[in-house]
């Protein structure tokens, strides 16, 4: 599994889980190395079993020899190791030549083991389940025992939210773009629709399984998240046409999200919802659903990154964050892209200032 990168612009374990892991390929610009964590039968915290569960993962970058150079950047939603691996380069926002920066892909993206494929697979995986399975990738295989940051952007950001809270002292910075620590009440009401227009097709089967891939449910989906995932002052502005290049509004829908959508499976598309959906740093038994408790235990500076016209993770929600964390500091996006705004690929203004301030922050 030899990949060839260069900068772009725009339960029951067993004793010592299997590790796949291709050569590593030095290239003239850095070595990237693909693998897979084989972790047994993964029991989800909700009830039910991963069978046979796999962990798919992506580096970039050397490990140092004291092994403190590591930043994990899990994926968001539907996103596989290779969509997130545009902002790492040189001159991006992860620089492989001083860090060491471990991708894991998240359950049901296409990659890892997911609703899709795994028989009898859990009715809740959460973003807890998935960042287990990642501390065993990186304590077990890769033997580390901090964390230089946890960098994620919309689910992955609450994937790094949720590894400052459960593994408190174990990381050392948290970079949360357009994520929250609980997945607000509004956003739940978004989430619902989607979950509801799947289980509307014909072919919903019941328990997030499809007896045949829903198109006209799907392409109900893609329209929903286009209504979401940009805001209203893109639309305004005709920033589908003027910066990304589309005839028309009703081209934009059809190559930008109905074929996207369309490319991906319904039973991973409805189990990553319920991901996004339970979402939620305080609910574990060491803190109990208090939500204030969680945040004031992260040891881990904290970067919050919200976009100014976010519909899913409003900047109140991080302001809110912000007030019980130890330490933290809020640098909003200005944009009218939305939520798109915290991946920025292809968006000069918005790409310079993620940049700008993640870079500063792992320099701190």
């Amino acid at each position: 599994m030899l990949t060839y990168r260069t900068p772009q612009t725009a339960g029951r374990f067993p004793a010592r889980p299997v590790v796949t892991v291709g050569p590593v390929t030095e290239n003239r610009e850095w070595p990237v190395t693909d693998g897979v964590l084989e972790l047994g039968d993964l029991p989800a915290e909700k009830g039910g079993v991963i069978r046979d569960a796999r962990l798919a993962w992506q580096a970039h970058g050397t490990l140092n020899d004291t092994r403190d150079n590591v930043i994990v950047y899990p994926c968001s939603y539907t996103a596989g190791h290779d969509d997130e691996a545009w902002l790492i380069g040189p001159d991006g926002v992860l620089d492989p030549g001083r860090w060491f920066i471990v991708i894991p892909d998240m359950f049901s993206n296409g990659v890892s083991s997911g609703a899709a494929d795994t028989p009898d697979y859990p009715a809740v995986v959460t973003m807890a389940d998935n960042v287990r399975a990642q501390h065993r990738l990186l304590t077990g295989h890769f033997g580390v025992s901090r964390l230089a940051a946890a960098y994620g952007f919309s689910m992955g950001a609450g994937q790094a939210y949720h590894w400052a809270a459960r593994y408190p002292g174990f990381v050392e910075r948290a970079i949360v773009v357009c994520g929250s620590a609980r997945t607000s009440l509004h956003n739940q009401v978004f989430l619902s629709g989607l979950l509801r227009t799947l289980e509307a097709a014909p072919e919903y089967l019941g328990s997030g399984q499809f007896s045949a891939e829903p198109a006209a449910a799907l392409r109900a989906f893609a329209h929903i998240y286009a209504g979401w995932g940009l805001s209203q002052d893109f639309y305004r502005e005709r920033l589908f046409e003027t910066a990304l290049g589309a005839a028309d509004l009703d081209s934009f829908l059809k190559s930008d999200w109905e074929d996207s959508f369309a490319a991906c499976l319904a039973a991973n598309l409805y189990a990553q919802a319920l991901t996004w959906l339970h979402a939620d740093i305080s609910a574990s038994d060491r803190y109990g659903g208090d939500l204030a408790k969680a945040l004031q235990a992260i040891t881990a500076r904290v970067l919050l990154m919200p976009s100014a016209t976010d519909l899913y993770f409003r900047v109140a929600d991080n302001e809110a964050e912000l007030a019980c964390l130890r330490s933290a500091e809020l640098a909003t996006i200005p944009s009218s892209w939305g939520h798109r705004a915290g991946s920025p690929a292809g968006i000069p203004a918005e790409l310079e200032f993620l940049t700008r301030n993640v870079r500063a922050w792992l320099d701190r």
